[in-house]
């Protein structure tokens, strides 16, 4: 069978091209091997349920692995005890079908006398009991209906054996292994009338589990070996490895979904990796809907206060400090939003950072119909293929001075830069794309790489804020163009004074031209 790269369901050594987590999957085993509860608890199509595939297939010669998922369970199982019971057993049974038919049928004669927690307990304890080898329970996709009182009970039930053996007083799994989006400590669960919340977790017992789930650049790298030895082809996979790290930051899904692009969509037939086809396939993922970007926008969306909140990151140059029991943060975290650096808040990658640009922008310029009056990019194309940036920047001073005026300056400095992102967009738009870096200081700067065809622009956005900040932005933004090997830049100034003037200048800074515009 030809291998492929995949990026829905679960991932298949033999049939797919997968980064090797070897180390990871090593590092989950030696908590299993120390009696480890804990939970997986990560953003969706972060490979939760291929390193749960991978761990049973690692570990089946030396446990007895239970493999479950709550994928699909709806609510009739959470109707009562018996039900809940039944069904739980009913999965163990189940998994254990195909890998350990004898353990199986064991367990299915226990399970005629299950109908509460109570007897499910007891039933755990005769099958452990009876077993040759310790028995290993994972199961996947916990939050999908663990919202409920009763699964409550059930990891209560579970933490009441793991303490009874730790005192040598009864025989239950080594190892529970669950895996989610949220971690259950943190849901929110459903209770019947006159039920009261139990302040302590049931699920207590458990360890912070702080592997980093992500790939970094030697693991990438992996892949791309696999790939190219395949199909007996060449690239610098160190580069193309660092650069799907530089736009992804190692999210799984992002790592396969932009080489499965290049692979199936962009190539017509199997030829070497350059550089550049990365730039074709950034702008194929950016117009694409797909599970993970609707995900990401619906959560987005469902929560006004987060919504704000990114938003003032991303567009304002908001520093905000990293503290994971900050519920907002938090929940930002967990959707893979949000990521630390240095203390600080950023976007955990640089594809949702721009998508989620694109987002907000779009949804501006819906609201700003006069726009398309002045963003025409026919206007601004030069013979050599090109942007007159120099005009395009002059438009959008006279699209604000003739759009706005001091009444709507609360909006403006609110939105002004989402606007220019707006303008932007569609005269690049299919062409060419942008990316932001947010630039964390007193200015709240926000740089922007602008690339059309095989020319690249740098544009600094910033609010001004006085002289003295100014020049120390002039020389920063200098340093960024050196960085980039770029002799011209382009400096877009929003000033929300009264007396502010709409002027334009060119600033020479040593060998580099600053073309600056004011409004």
């Amino acid at each position: 069978m030809e291998k492929y790269f995949n990026t829905t369901g679960v991932c298949v050594p033999k049939k797919h091209y997968m980064v090797n987590v070897d180390n990871k999957l090593q590092a989950i085993e030696k908590l299993i091997n120390r009696d480890s509860y804990f939970t997986i608890n990560k953003p969706r199509q972060f490979g939760k349920t291929t390193t749960l595939s991978l761990l049973k297939k690692r570990l089946t010669s030396k446990y007895i692995v239970i493999n479950c998922s709550f994928e699909g369970i709806g609510e009739l199982p959470f109707l009562n005890e018996e039900r809940f019971s039944n069904s739980f057993m009913s999965f163990m049974v189940d998994s254990l079908e195909y890998t350990y038919q004898d353990y199986s049928k064991e367990l299915s004669k226990l399970s005629n006398d299950v109908i509460d927690l109570s007897t499910l307990s007891k039933a755990i304890t005769k099958f452990v009991k009876g077993c040759t080898k310790e028995v290993i329970l994972f199961i996947d996709e916990v939050d999908k209906s663990s919202n409920n009182q009763l699964f409550l009970s059930f990891l209560g039930m579970l933490r009441s054996k793991y303490l009874s053996r730790e005192m040598d007083e009864d025989y239950t799994f080594k190892s529970v292994i669950l895996a989610g989006v949220h971690d259950v400590k943190t849901l929110k669960f459903k209770l019947r009338a006159g039920e009261e919340q139990k302040l302590n977790s049931p699920w207590n017992i458990a360890i912070n589990f702080k592997l980093d789930m992500s790939f970094n650049t030697s693991e990438i790298e992996t892949m791309l070996i696999e790939y190219c030895l395949d199909n007996n082809l060449e690239m610098d996979i160190k580069l193309f490895a660092d650069r799907l790290y530089y736009y992804t930051s190692g999210y799984p899904f992002l790592v396969s979904r932009l080489c499965q692009i290049i692979d199936e969509d962009i190539l017509e037939i199997k030829s070497n990796w350059t550089l550049d086809l990365l730039e074709k396939v950034l702008k194929q993922l950016f117009k694409e809907s797909n599970t993970l970007f609707e995900d990401l926008f619906k959560n987005i969306e469902n929560n006004q206060e987060l919504r704000d909140y990114i938003f003032d990151i991303i567009f304002n140059g908001e520093m905000k400090t990293f503290n994971i029991n900050n519920p907002l943060i938090s929940l930002g975290y967990l959707y893979g939003i949000f990521k630390e650096a240095n203390t600080i808040i950023k976007m955990s990658n640089r594809v949702y950072e721009q998508i989620i640009y694109d987002y907000f922008s779009s949804k501006l310029e819906n609201t700003t119909s006069n726009i398309i009056n002045y963003n025409f990019r026919n206007n601004f194309l030069l013979l050599n293929g090109g942007l007159d940036m120099n005009k395009v920047l002059l438009k959008f001073q006279q699209f604000m001075k003739e759009q706005y005026s001091t009444k709507d300056l609360k909006f403006l400095e609110h939105n002004g830069r989402t606007l220019f992102l707006a303008f932007l967009k569609h005269i690049i738009n299919g062409v060419g794309f942008d990316f932001k870096e947010v630039q964390i200081s007193e200015e709240k700067r926000l740089d922007i790489v602008v690339t059309y065809n095989n020319f690249k622009y740098i544009i600094e956005l910033k609010i001004w804020r006085g002289e003295s900040y100014h020049k120390k932005g002039i020389q920063q933004l200098y340093d960024y163009l050196d960085i980039h090997s770029v002799d011209e830049g382009y400096l877009l100034i929003f000033n929300f004074n009264a007396d502010k003037e709409y002027k334009d200048e060119v600033i020479k800074i040593n060998n580099k031209d600053l073309f600056t515009v004011y409004l």
